[in-house]
C-alpha cells in the first residue's frame, strides 16, 4: 500500500516538473506571457547575428537548359531545393544577410533565373549552456527557428569596399576567401538577401510566439536591442 502511494506521488511530481507542450506548431488561443511580435523580431535578429550558416531554398526554373557538364534530371521546373550556405550580417542594413554567390551553384543559378529565395535559420544554444529545467528546455522542437523570404540582389564592388563587407564576411568564414570575386576557381559575386517576409516559430505555441513578423518590425529592430538580447542558454539569459 505504501509503495503504491509513493509511486503515485512520484508520478505527480514528475508531471509537475516536466510540463508537456499543449500546442506545438500554433499558439494556444488563451496563451499568456508569451513574447510579443517585437520581442520575437529581436530574438530573430539576434539569431541572425549569432549564426552564419543557414539553408538557402530556391525553385528550379521551367526552362531546364543545362551546361554539358551538368547532369540535371529533366522536368525539375517548379521543384524546390534547399541547400546549406554561408551568410553573414555584414550589410549596412543589418536586417539583410550578406551572401557570397558562386555563379555555378544551384541556388544562385535558380535565383538568377528569377526564383525567389528563402533563408531558413535555427538557434543553436552554446555548448556550455546551463542545465535545462526539463527535457523540453533545449529540445530542437522548442527552440526558435525562422525563415526569411525575399530575393537576391547584387552588391556593387564600391559598396563592398565602403562598408568592408568582404572583411566582415571572411571574419565569419575564413575559408571563403578562396572563392572571393576574382578567384581562379569559380566566378563569384557579392549579394544580399532583400527580405520581404519573415515567418517565426519561437518554440512551443503555449510559451512562444508563432506566426508572421511584419517586415516593419523586422527592419525596425535597433542594433542595441540585438546586442542586449539573450536567448535561452546564453550567459545572462533571464527566464520570463
Amino acid at each position: 500500500m505504501l509503495s503504491s502511494t509513493l509511486f503515485q506521488l512520484l508520478c505527480l511530481v514528475s508531471a509537475a516538473v516536466t510540463q508537456s507542450p499543449q500546442y506545438v506548431l500554433s499558439n494556444h488561443p488563451h496563451a499568456q506571457n508569451i513574447p510579443t511580435i517585437h520581442q520575437s523580431a529581436v530574438q530573430a535578429r539576434r539569431i541572425l547575428n549569432l549564426s552564419s550558416i543557414a539553408t538557402l531554398s530556391t525553385v528550379f526554373p521551367e526552362d531546364h537548359s543545362t551546361t554539358p557538364f551538368e547532369n540535371r534530371p529533366l522536368n525539375l521546373g517548379g521543384d524546390a531545393i534547399g541547400l546549406i550556405d554561408y551568410y553573414a550580417s555584414c550589410d549596412p542594413t543589418p536586417h539583410e544577410p550578406t551572401l557570397l554567390a558562386i555563379s555555378i551553384a544551384t541556388s544562385f543559378k535558380n535565383a538568377r533565373a528569377g526564383s525567389n529565395v528563402t533563408l531558413s535559420l535555427r538557434y543553436h544554444p552554446p555548448s556550455d549552456h546551463p542545465p535545462g529545467d526539463d527535457i523540453y528546455t533545449y529540445s530542437p522542437a522548442n527552440l526558435p527557428r525562422f525563415s526569411l523570404l525575399g530575393y537576391i540582389e547584387p552588391v556593387s564592388a564600391s559598396e563592398v569596399k565602403r562598408y568592408q563587407m568582404d572583411r566582415c564576411f571572411f571574419d565569419r568564414h575564413p575559408d571563403a576567401v578562396t572563392w572571393k570575386p576574382g578567384n581562379a576557381i569559380h566566378h563569384s559575386w557579392w549579394a544580399r538577401l532583400v527580405v520581404r517576409q519573415v515567418y517565426w516559430i519561437g518554440g512551443f505555441g503555449d510559451r512562444a510566439y508563432i506566426g508572421w513578423i511584419p517586415i516593419e518590425e523586422w527592419r525596425g529592430v535597433a542594433q542595441e536591442e540585438v546586442r542586449n538580447a539573450r536567448l535561452r542558454g546564453e550567459h545572462g539569459y533571464e527566464k520570463a
